[in-house]
């Protein structure tokens, strides 16, 4: 039995474009920051998607904290998949109240949780705001507190650095590094390569739906190498 906090193998989900994920293996260790890369259309939203259990695989299997996907304590896991999920009319406050309480936070808990993470993702001055009147910017870091608030075991985070600013882009490293240190497992996906590398424990390639290789964090010039692997794939094909 694997000992990851995360652990996916052989899965497989095609659609008739012929897009998708095909026999991909993928692990997260309890307090590693795994990150994941690739240019778009690799694939790597359809496969959170399918760790998380909004997609069905073909083929393959799943397993968190050592269990299948339903058999899972969802309460576990933070996410944040495409797009922040919040309430217009409700303010940065009641939302993150809202995601508290759907994540199994006791109700005498959620005001202290809520202002914590407020305060880490800066988004104080806004608690009151609702989420129509937020910029983009402040939507992500909204979003991210919702998924980090509850501090989750296994974090799974799609482009989370994306509309941020540099200092939101800061913020969201150093609670990811956090998070980590405390022993979180995290995948993380993006397209920002220095960013990775600056927080990531392993770096993993996504093409064309597969696991094509791997990144040094420490490398020289990361971004010539992970080009050099994704051309060698295509070449291939």
């Amino acid at each position: 039995m694997s000992d990851a906090a995360l652990d996916a193998r052989g899965l497989v989900r095609t659609y008739d474009d012929g897009t998708g994920v095909r026999g991909v293996d993928i692990r997260v260790a309890a307090g590693e920051i795994h990150a994941l890369v690739g240019l778009n259309g690799a694939g790597k939203t359809t496969l959170m998607r399918l760790l998380l259990d909004m997609l069905k695989p073909t083929s393959g299997t799943v397993t968190i904290a050592g269990r299948s996907l339903d058999r899972t304590d969802w309460s576990a896991v933070g996410h944040l998949i495409d797009y922040p999920l919040a309430y217009r009319e409700l303010t940065c406050r009641q939302n993150l109240a809202l995601g508290a309480r759907l994540h199994g936070v006791p109700p005498a808990m959620i005001p202290g949780i809520v202002e914590a993470s407020m305060t880490e993702l800066q988004l104080t001055q806004y608690a009151d705001r609702r989420v129509s009147k937020l910029s983009l910017g402040n939507k992500q870091r909204l979003g991210i507190a919702s998924a980090l608030q509850h501090h989750p075991r296994i974090i799974v985070l799609d482009e989370p650095t994306n509309t941020l600013d540099p200092a939101g882009v800061i913020l969201l490293r150093e609670a990811l590094l956090r998070r980590a240190a405390a022993g979180a497992a995290l995948l993380v996906s993006s397209h920002h390569l220095d960013e990775v590398a600056r927080i990531g424990d392993r770096i993993s390639v996504m093409n064309a739906g597969r696991i094509i290789g791997s990144l040094d964090p420490h490398g020289v010039d990361i971004e010539r190498s992970f080009f050099d692997i994704v051309h060698s794939d295509q070449d291939a094909a």
